[in-house]
């Protein structure tokens, strides 16, 4: 203690030779005296748990143990277990090292002025800012002459050691770059250099983590000193494959944006810059109209039925552009029809791609052999099968083997959300109503109509995964047997329209099937749908359209359209549907 402080120390005997639980209790600020010993009180009962500012650690910690108050805190640990949620964890200390710093009290005659050959700029923790960036240099910086290991390098993170009230809870943490060089880390500056090597995405996602409010109450802190000790052992999440990707395409769309944001300013700065007005003024029109539709364009993103239309697999999005126009006229009879249509075909494609998904896992499904029984008994699939192969699915225990980014963990939790899955149940029951002669009255028809469209588009909002996947006809390949590569054509029946541009990709993969649809993830892994979905001209319309098995009897197969309904048999399709249990 320093020497102006006077100390009265107090020593407590316990009653009791040994307490079976540890308490820890953080005496909070500007709160109500009587508020907090009635919240001490409370947390002396307790055997376990949590009040409102302690919590109870069931066993002793040991001697040698700090007592941080993070440091066993319940709440902290849980979170820090949380964090595999991400991908997987590292600590600080096992990506990091700590550069030296310099102490300017110690510098003496080692100082040295702005520019002199040798000198570095020794960083104070107030020239790290907390919008990420490096103060520029002022007249007030120290520059002085340090030993080569302290000198920092670019790529470098550098953070306050010292933290402030107004930090909440984040560590200042910024990223050194050329520009900023040469330079040293002060005393009140942390400065960590990679040990291993790191991808751009892994770095962006520790600064974001260390810049949020959830990084600071994880490390295990005695006052406002950050120590290396500390922070060596803080945890940090590292992101999975489809989580980087992720960031990544946001930072490309953010690049995207401030490009266009920079142009749209440099236009509006160069309104009266033209030698007449009249070309002012053509040259703005002009110019602006890209502008405006590129806005125009990201604006739809946010109406979802453009993304049903343009980003839905074909048979979703071609029955929900049927379902708007049948919503754009006075007779709501056929809307209302259209309407619970496009939601059992929604759920049909839904539970195919299950259908498909699981027989690649080697996933046995229950309601894949109800199925087969409806069809030995001469009837099709219908809105009671796919309800019950996607609440199969939606159990964790028959996806506890899959990776997080894998397909089938997001058609499980398709219904998760309460609302949707109260939304799905009313859709069914009014098909079903419907199927059995119990219509709903004309009057009521208005009224019926607007009420199963919120349900659908709640529907369609908990299957927006579908945007991200695309269904792909493969149309073409080439099998390269020394380079070991397939060069693939395909078209991607993404929209509301089948007449799309072929396209080409590259896998190290000699099992495609010509001919054949394939669910494209987003880790851009090809998934085999037939023949739970077989896509071909159809008999009947000669439209191209998607099939699923309805009937099957006496050595032939029907087909039905998910577009519109047509059906034709198939014999060629009983040796695949045996071979996957659907006979």
């Amino acid at each position: 203690m320093h020497t102006s402080l006077e100390v009265a120390a107090v020593f407590l005997h316990a009653r009791q030779p040994k307490d079976p639980v540890v308490r820890m209790f953080r005496m909070p600020h500007r709160v109500d005296p009587k508020s907090v010993e009635r919240d001490f009180e409370k947390l002396l009962r307790m055997r376990g748990g949590r009040s409102k500012n302690g919590y109870v650690v069931r066993d002793l910690i040991p001697a040698q143990e700090r007592l941080h108050f993070e440091l066993h805190d319940p709440a902290v640990l849980a979170l820090r277990e949380d964090l595999v949620g991400y991908g997987s964890v590292a600590k600080v200390g096992d990506l990091f090292t700590k550069v030296p710093s310099v102490n300017r009290h110690t510098l003496g005659e080692k100082t040295s002025s702005t520019g002199q050959p040798g000198a570095a700029r020794v960083l104070r923790g107030t020239d790290v800012l907390t919008d990420g960036s490096i103060a520029p240099p002022d007249p007030e910086d120290i520059w002085a002459q340090v030993p080569s290991d302290c000198l920092l390098q670019a790529g470098d993170l550098i953070l306050r050691s010292i933290s402030r009230p107004t930090d909440r809870h984040r560590f200042v943490v910024s990223e050194v770059g050329d520009e900023d060089l040469p330079a040293a880390a002060s005393e009140h500056v942390i400065a960590l250099r990679r040990k291993v090597p790191l991808e751009t995405h892994q770095l962006r996602f520790i600064l974001l983590f260390l810049r949020s409010p959830m990084a600071g109450p994880m490390l295990a802190q005695a006052g406002v000193h950050i120590l290396w000790r500390d922070l060596a052992d803080l945890t940090l999440p590292q992101p999975d494959e489809a989580l980087a990707s992720a960031l990544d395409n946001l930072e490309i769309s953010k690049r995207h944006l401030e490009e266009w944001h920079n142009e749209a300013d440099d236009l509006l700065q160069s309104v009266f810059l033209d030698q007449s007005a009249a070309q002012g003024r053509d040259r703005i029109v002009r110019s602006g109209q890209t502008l405006r539709l590129r806005v125009a364009a990201a604006s739809l993103l946010d109406d979802l039925g453009h993304t049903v239309r343009t980003r839905f697999p074909y048979p979703v999005a071609l029955r929900w552009r049927e379902t708007e126009a049948a919503m754009s006229v006075r007779d709501a009879g056929p809307a209302y029809q259209a309407i619970l249509g496009t939601a059992e075909i929604l759920l049909a494609y839904s539970a195919l791609l299950v259908g498909a998904l699981a027989r690649e896992e080697g996933i046995e499904l229950g309601s894949i052999h109800a199925i087969r029984g409806q069809l030995e008994r001469g009837r099709g699939p219908g809105f009671g099968e796919w309800v019950a192969t996607l609440d199969e699915i939606s159990s964790k225990r028959k996806r506890r083997s899959l990776p997080t980014e894998h397909p089938l963990n997001a058609l499980g939790a398709m219904f998760a959300d309460e609302q949707v899955a109260d939304a799905r149940k009313r859709l069914y029951l009014r098909r079903n109503d419907e199927d059995h002669e119990r219509r709903v009255d004309r009057v009521d028809l208005p009224q019926a109509r607007d009420a199963a469209f919120d349900d659908l588009s709640r529907l369609i909002e908990g299957a927006r995964f579908l945007a991200d996947w695309s269904l792909i006809q493969i149309t073409d390949l080439h099998w390269d047997a020394l380079l070991g590569r397939s060069v693939i054509d395909y078209r991607n029946l993404m929209g509301d329209h089948p007449v799309v541009p072929t396209s080409t990709m590259v896998l190290d993969r000699s099992d495609i099937e010509k001919g054949s649809l394939y669910l494209k993830d987003q880790e851009n892994r090809l998934h085999l749908l037939r023949p739970f979905l077989v896509g071909c001209l159809c008999r009947r319309c000669r439209s191209w359209s998607t099939f699923h098995i309805d009937k099957a009897s006496q050595g032939t197969v029907t087909l039905k359209c998910l577009e519109y309904g047509h059906t034709f048999d198939d014999p060629a399709l009983l040796g695949p549907l045996r071979h996957v249990g659907l006979l």
